[in-house]
C-alpha cells in the first residue's frame, strides 16, 4: 500500500501532499517516514533554481546513501539530500551561523521542488546529485505559487514542514 506524506509551507498555510517511492527509493523513504515529522526554517535555492527546502539535524542512521539520484529534478519532486559540515557551511551561501548548516554533524536537505529547468550543480562542489524519494501528487499548483511568493517576498519566519499523512489526502 503507498505511503504518503504532508508537506506544508506553516506561515503561508498552505500544504501538498506526496507518495513516497518505496519502491525506487526504500532506504531513504525508511528514513525519512521513521524520522517524521521534521520541521525548521525555509529556505529557498540561490542555484538550483525552484526549490524551497529546510535543513535539519542528521537523522538517518544509517544513511541511505545514493537510491533514485537526479542532478535535474522535476515539478513535484521531494528529494533528500546529506550534507557533511564542509559542503554547505560557507558564508557565501547566506546561512546564519547558528543555523544547521554550520553543525559539526552536518545537516540533512528536505527539498521540495515546483518548477522546471532545476539543476544541482554548486559552483564550490560540482554536481549535488539528490535522492527523489516521493513525489507530489495533490497541490502542487498551490504550493509552487507559496515558493513563488517566497522566492518573490523573503523566507523570513517561514517554515517547511513534513508529516506522514494517513492517506493521500
Amino acid at each position: 500500500m503507498a505511503r504518503y506524506i504532508t508537506i506544508s509551507l506553516d506561515k503561508r498555510g498552505v500544504s501538498c501532499h506526496a507518495r513516497l517511492l518505496d519502491e525506487q527509493a526504500p532506504r531513504t523513504c525508511r528514513a525519512v517516514w521513521d524520522a517524521l515529522p521534521q520541521s525548521d526554517q525555509a529556505y529557498h535555492a540561490k542555484y538550483a533554481r525552484n526549490e524551497v527546502y529546510t535543513l535539519l539535524s542528521p537523522f538517518a542512521d544509517p544513511e541511505p546513501g545514493r537510491e533514485n539520484p537526479t542532478v535535474t529534478p522535476i515539478p513535484g519532486d521531494v528529494v533528500y539530500f546529506a550534507f557533511e559540515p564542509w559542503e554547505i557551511g560557507n558564508p557565501a551561501y547566506g546561512y546564519d551561523t547558528g543555523s544547521q548548516a554550520y553543525d559539526a554533524a552536518g545537516a540533512t536537505d528536505l527539498a521540495i521542488f515546483y518548477g522546471r529547468n532545476n539543476l544541482l550543480i554548486n559552483g564550490d562542489a560540482g554536481w549535488v546529485p539528490g535522492n527523489v524519494f516521493a513525489t507530489i501528487t495533490e497541490g502542487l499548483d498551490d504550493i509552487a505559487a507559496a515558493c513563488q511568493d517566497i522566492w518573490l517576498r523573503g523566507v523570513e519566519g517561514e517554515s517547511l514542514t513534513f508529516r506522514r499523512a494517513d492517506s493521500h489526502g
